[in-house]
């Protein structure tokens, strides 16, 4: 491309002095533009190349120079070899002394460092020349410091926090196994049986007896009884006072594990108006479905009596039809009706479970027991009363029948026994039958409760 450049400028020049030999005088009115064009390309283009060469020369001198200065440092950062005399000391070439440099930490901490260093040496040197001076002096007592020591870091023993969780969570586990023990314990009956195997001890054996019981051991003097048999016990010195200790109240076995609280009852109002949100929350969370599209709009609930406010025109086009899909449609709400009564209505066995869960009381806590006696219980009647009252609530206990004296003995829960004592004193009326005492008389029978513990 240069080639065809200079090519063209020179045919121009000669086309121009070819003009002037013509004329004497330049005819740039007759030049044709694209030559004038080509003229000023050409003229950019060797701009262009002198700048190049000026940058090519300048960065081989600057290479030249660097390769200089490299020569240079190699030269001058080979170690200077290590000359040492016979006292050890470093010379050089003609066997003079010579000083090696000294590194000086730059960082802030290394400087603080060897200024720490340098202190602490001070201080020693001089408590070392204090100590020389002092007649008395214990090397056992550690010099106390003028500057107080950084405290340094502290780092756990792998595993340390692991080993704390798997504890934790033994201890969790420990727990609920007591909980879920205590809880079928208490549904069998042997809460207390339970409670005393956990607080023994089991590698206790029953025929270690201690030297001395841990109650006579805080004001005994001895460590035994050793010298009760001969009639002398020998007290500590203040042991004994008029004073009256009164130990800590422990928690009876009987007492429920867990606070009882008195449930709390709605009046109807209250009742009413809880069932009405309740009912609202519902409608609302429909409608938003039906909003949504996640379920169909429900039909128009028809009735005889809506029918025409409703349907308007379709009822008076074919009121026979309407009439007969309305009553089809009453009749599917009413078997939907019947069907959820029967869906939430109890089997036999359901209701006989709920009853028998009903008249039952856990016992485990505390029984009551009553203890009734009747003048005559001859009577089958009132005989078969008594027995399958008993049964019915699950009740305990035992009769004894003899002809002035009959002892009938029942145990059980609270609400058991308020039935139970209503049935004996109430409801039954022993004084119907009339009974003859020892003088022969007639007296009217009774019953008379004796005896009962809560």
């Amino acid at each position: 491309m240069m080639a065809n450049a200079k090519k063209v400028i020179e045919e121009r020049k000669k086309a121009l002095t070819a003009i002037k030999s013509d004329t004497g005088k330049p005819k740039f009115g007759l030049m044709d533009p694209q030559m004038i064009a080509e003229a000023e390309k050409a003229r950019r283009i060797a701009q262009l190349q002198a700048q190049i060469q000026e940058k090519i020369n300048a960065v081989s001198i600057n290479a030249a120079v660097a390769a200089a200065q490299a020569h240079v440092r190699e030269v001058t950062a080979k170690p200077k070899p290590l000359i040492l005399d016979a006292q050890g000391r470093t010379v050089d070439m003609e066997g003079k002394e010579v000083q090696l440099t000294q590194r000086m930490p730059t960082l802030k901490a290394n400087i603080r460092a060897k200024k720490r260093e340098e202190f602490k040496q001070q201080l020693q040197d001089k408590g070392s020349e204090d100590i020389a001076e002092q007649t008395f002096f214990d090397p056992r007592i550690a010099a106390k410091t003028a500057i107080r020591n950084k405290r340094a870091l502290k780092f756990n023993e792998p595993g340390k926090y692991v080993a704390l969780a798997d504890k934790m969570r033994t201890k969790a586990q420990l727990e609920k196994l007591q909980s879920e023990i205590a809880q079928i314990a208490r549904k069998t009956g042997i809460t207390t049986t339970t409670k005393l195997a956990l607080i023994t001890p089991t590698d206790a054996r029953d025929d270690d007896v201690p030297e001395v019981e841990w109650w006579d051991s805080i004001i005994l003097a001895e460590d035994s009884y050793a010298e009760r048999s001969v009639g002398k016990v020998v007290f500590q010195g203040g042991a004994v006072t008029n004073l009256v200790e009164h130990p800590t109240q422990m928690r009876a076995p009987t007492d429920p594990l867990r606070p009882i609280y008195m449930p709390v009852f709605l009046t109807k109002k209250e009742r009413k108006k809880i069932r009405r949100q309740n009912r609202r929350e519902t409608w609302k969370e429909e409608q938003e479905k039906i909003r949504l599209g996640l379920e169909p709009a429900p039909e128009p609930k028809l009735r005889i009596t809506n029918l025409m406010r409703v349907l308007g025109t379709e009822a008076v086009q074919d009121p026979t039809k309407i009439e007969a899909h309305v009553r089809e449609q009453m009749a599917k709400r009413q078997k939907a009706h019947e069907d959820a009564n029967a869906a939430r209505k109890l089997t036999p066995e359901e209701r006989r479970l709920k009853k028998i869960k009903k008249m039952k009381e856990d016992t485990t806590l505390g029984v009551q027991v009553a203890v009734f006696r009747v003048r005559d219980l001859s009577n089958p009647s009132k005989k078969f009363k008594v027995e399958t009252n008993a049964k019915q609530l699950f009740m305990t206990g035992t009769a004894v029948i003899f002809k002035d004296c009959n002892v009938i003995i029942v145990e059980g829960g609270p609400k058991q026994m308020k039935k139970y004592k209503r049935l004996m004193l109430n409801r039954i009326k022993w004084e119907e039958d009339n009974i003859k005492d020892g003088d022969g008389n007639e007296v009217p029978n009774k019953c008379v409760l004796v005896w009962e513990v809560s």
